[in-house]
């Protein structure tokens, strides 16, 4: 129960039938009900009333004034009434849709107190009810713009669970703001080639004299649909698509999509070498997957580019960043400085005999994170390991990965620096090391030598933490 004044005597006024000086007609036939009170406590309580009433006052002070609300229903209305002299409100807690109802009502009341309640109230307690009438609820929340937190609410619903939504609700019927607010989100559970499909078959349900298949479409067709979907379609991943469906499913609608971006898109399929002109292209969204990463350092979009990269899955391509995310691998945490320390002693320790691993660097006082693989394992042999599949690289931050570097092995029988007990995990031209095993590290470098690219400048630098992970074939 909401109790936001405290004035039994205005409940009372409510209640006496000789001193009111306006009359309130409300619902439609057969469901209508007059209602008394007074111009001055509505007036005060409600701007939405103040106008209705300035509109319908009489010159003469002897006539009563009258208003009719037909699209509120008496019971709704007398809720409501309760709530504007008495600021009492009982909510029915089994009829939610009724609580709905009277939220939309006091949005067009414009009653904020109360619009804010009913929303945190809904949410926090209704959420169950909400999913199982989630077409209801969406579309009383996007009546309004004042009902931003149901809004908010409901896109949440759609991104985390859109096969439960659109198996429910019409997907076409979504208001443009709606479908916008669900598609620009990075959190989105779907598929890009879907979010796609889901877009056109939104646009041509706007334009029902458009017919599905764009062989037969007409340049005014194109320019119709175009003009429909100019707010969804920045919006859609397309490079995050395979190289079939964009020959399938996007090519045929390239009149849509801006010329040069479409080149753009084009290239990133026909030519490897080709480079990235747009600093704004999205990264692909977080989709679903159940890989469990603990990481303080990294996040998925460095993980799938880091297995395109041990894969050799197009690790030349300077749009493999842009690709859907991959994830053959499971990286399983075995070491954190921050967690079990920054000495040679603990890193042997804990990754010493694991093949397989990757190690992550946070540049102390920057985003930039270097790093390295090794295919095999860690051991204090007292030599290099030769080794050609290693590679070592560098990332601005973790979300800048346009201008990540990837170095492969130049000279292989240096790739793998096992030589001391007092290294970490060392490569031939990234190297961690203290005085002896017990110390915290006290150099960590980057020299080129024995890899292609250079990727930092060469020197000492600081390291706020670090990460060892061991990779699992999923």
């Amino acid at each position: 129960m909401l109790h936001m004044l405290n004035i039994q005597n205005l409940i009372e006024l409510l209640k006496d039938d000789e001193y009111y000086d306006i009359t309130i007609e409300v619902g439609e036939d057969p469901n209508v009900k007059i209602f008394r009170a007074h111009t001055n406590i509505l007036c005060y309580r409600s701007p939405y009333l103040r106008r209705t009433i300035a509109t319908n006052k009489k010159n003469n002070d002897n006539i009563l004034t009258h208003i009719r609300l037909p699209k509120i229903s008496p019971e709704i209305f007398q809720i409501i009434l309760t709530y504007i002299y008495g600021g009492i409100l009982s909510l029915n807690e089994q009829n939610v849709s009724e609580n709905l109802k009277l939220l939309a009502t006091a949005d067009q009341l414009q009653l904020q107190e109360l619009i804010d309640y009913l929303q945190k109230y809904l949410i926090e307690n209704k959420s169950v009810w909400i999913k199982q009438h989630f077409e209801l609820t969406h579309r009383t929340s996007f009546q309004s713009n004042n009902l931003l937190e149901l809004q908010q609410c409901c896109t949440d619903i759609m991104a985390n669970s859109p096969e439960q939504v659109f198996s429910s609700l019409d997907f076409t019927s979504l208001p443009e703001k709606s479908l916008v607010s669900l598609i620009e989100r990075n959190d989105l559970k779907m598929k890009e080639i879907e979010v796609w499909e889901r877009v056109l078959k939104w646009g041509l349900a706007q334009n029902p004299t458009i017919v599905s298949d764009p062989d037969t479409w007409k340049d005014d067709d194109f320019k119709i649909m175009k003009n429909t979907l100019q707010h969804c379609t920045p919006l859609v991943r397309f490079f995050s698509l395979s190289p079939k469906d964009f020959l399938f499913k996007v090519r045929p609608y390239k009149k849509l999509l801006d010329q040069q971006f479409y080149e753009n898109l084009l290239g990133s399929y026909m030519n490897p070498d080709s480079k990235p002109s747009d600093d704004n292209i999205l990264l692909p969204r977080n989709i679903k997957t159940n890989l469990n990463l603990d990481t303080k350092i990294v996040n998925l979009n460095i993980i799938s580019t880091i297995s395109r990269w041990i894969n050799n899955v197009d690790y030349n391509n300077e749009f493999s960043y842009l690709r859907e995310l991959y994830f053959p691998y499971e990286f399983k945490l075995l070491l954190r400085g921050s967690r079990d320390g920054f000495t040679p002693k603990k890193f042997h320790d804990l990754c010493d005999g694991k093949i397989g691993t990757v190690t992550f660097f946070k540049v102390k006082g920057t985003d930039e994170i270097l790093g390295g693989y090794n295919p095999r394992n860690w051991i204090t042999a007292g030599c290099y390991y030769n080794i050609r599949h290693s590679f070592i690289f560098s990332f601005k931050s973790k979300c800048n990965l346009k201008d990540a570097i990837l170095s492969n092995v130049e000279n292989a029988y240096y790739a793998i620096d096992n030589r001391y007990r007092n290294y970490g995990p060392s490569f031939g031209d990234l190297l961690i090391w203290a005085a002896n095993e017990s110390n915290n590290y006290e150099h960590i470098l980057t020299k080129k030598n024995h890899f292609k690219k250079k990727i930092r400048d060469d020197g000492e630098f600081s390291i706020e933490d670090y990460e060892v992970f061991q990779i699992i074939k999923r």
